[in-house]
């Protein structure tokens, strides 16, 4: 079972390394342009569009669940029709992304309240960024079903040529044209096209077979959409709670001044580095456990759990050692202003606690996915969420910064272990 585990695990954590370095690369490149504003506004910029791909995100998790039953009850044919259906929304709901995109932005800055000063940068970095919405959400669904598929190779080797094209385009834009956050979006721009059309190949190339007899009329069948919104609705309620937590980070940073602004920003990088090597582990429990409820195989279910709480226990301690010890060295890595990197060393210790705080959210999230028990993960999110808020506005007076940061590792502390306990009465037993 290790062997599966780490055959799905590690093209999963080498795809998902790559995608914080595009973060990485546009905050690097943003912090030694010589002014904070810049740093501040690629922050703001970025968080407005994981806002509206958060609230996507169900495409990528109710996709892989599902195809992995699928792929388990040996229904390649059902697969295929998953994933045109995820695909339809997609382009559905990309159009009216598009054509709702000045209301969303300006709905955006009123909720975030960033300095007036950063609001015509990060207006620009937006326009131009809009357009990546449809290659991104397609791509969600991309990734979903490969990983239900049992692939995780593929969507491996698409984000690694995304983020590639994304670092030598937004440096060349940056540092060869002399552009400035128009250079980063349009990097970012190009990436994401790259990725979407990419994926879009690679299901022509490497499952072509699978497609014949698939068509429009058998994915829009009635019993099948009615199952695919109800995954994907409680999934969407979910993923509220999520960007409400998220989105919040960024506004109580936007209230404190650009330099706290851009000191979450960089520690969040932290946080993100550790939830995509995790995820990599999770995206194993998605695809064994999935393929095993779909296939009825407990014993082999309770192995992968098993063996992805292992491997999730070790990459857990060594990250908590990394940032212990290098954690100084990382802030310098990312930005050479001396006020951020006093400011952001004072908070370091909060990204040392993420990483034990966070592993249970991770794991359980996995197999819930496989499992298709949104419900499960619904419940899990409010529980966290809620204690974030309840944390953060008891204590933002006395302890500043210092409780937003308290309330984000309790919220993900709390969301582990209420899945914990969902699983325990759904399942029967303990891992």
């Amino acid at each position: 079972m290790n062997k599966k585990i780490l055959h799905l695990a590690i093209p999963s954590i080498v795809s998902n390394i790559t995608v914080p370095l595009l973060g990485l690369v546009d905050v690097a490149i943003t912090g030694h342009m010589g002014d904070a504003g810049y740093m501040a506004a690629i922050a703001v910029g970025s968080m407005v569009f994981n806002i509206i791909y958060w609230l996507f995100a169900f495409l990528r998790f109710g996709t892989g669940g599902m195809t992995a039953q699928s792929y388990g009850e040996k229904s390649f044919r059902e697969c295929c029709h998953i994933l045109l259906r995820a695909q339809l929304t997609c382009l559905v709901m990309a159009a009216v992304l598009v054509v709702m995109q000045q209301p969303l932005f300006r709905l955006a800055m009123w909720f975030i309240e960033p300095e007036e000063a950063l609001c015509p940068i990060i207006h620009t970095y937006y326009n131009i960024c809009i357009w990546g919405t449809l290659p991104s959400l397609a791509l969600y669904a991309f990734t979903g079903w490969f990983v239900g598929m049992q692939n995780t190779v593929l969507p491996m080797v698409i984000s690694i040529t995304q983020n590639v094209v994304n670092i030598c385009l937004s440096c060349l834009f940056v540092y060869g044209f002399g552009m400035k956050i128009e250079g980063v979006a349009m990097g970012t721009l190009a990436a994401q096209w790259s990725g979407a059309l990419m994926a879009l190949a690679m299901v022509r190339v490497k499952y072509g077979g699978l497609w014949r007899g698939v068509c429009l009329k058998g994915a829009v069948k009635l019993a099948q959409m009615k199952r695919f919104f109800l995954v994907n609705s409680t999934l969407f309620y979910r993923t509220l709670f999520l960007v409400a937590v998220n989105l919040y980070i960024i506004v109580a940073g936007a209230r404190g001044g650009a330099v706290i602004l851009a000191v979450n920003s960089v520690l969040m990088q932290l946080f993100i580095l550790y939830t995509y090597v995790m995820d990599g582990f999770a995206f194993a429990a998605e695809a064994l456990c999935g393929r095993y409820y779909g296939a009825h195989d407990k014993a082999n279910f309770r192995l992968a759990l098993r063996g992805v709480w292992l491997w999730g226990l070790a990459l857990t301690t060594a990250y908590t050692v990394a940032y212990a010890v290098g954690g100084e060295a990382f802030l310098r890595l990312l930005t050479d202003d001396a006020t951020i990197r006093m400011a952001a060393t004072d908070f370091l210790s909060w990204a040392v606690a993420i990483p034990f705080c966070g592993i249970a959210a991770f794991v359980w999230d996995g197999v819930f996915v496989g499992m298709t028990n949104t419900k499960g993960m619904l419940w899990g999110t409010f529980c966290g969420a809620t204690a974030f808020f309840l944390l953060y506005f008891a204590f933002r007076d006395t302890l500043g910064n210092h409780a937003l940061w308290l309330a984000f590792t309790a919220y993900l502390f709390m969301r582990g272990a209420a899945q914990q306990v969902i699983f325990r009465k759904v399942s029967g037993y303990w891992f």
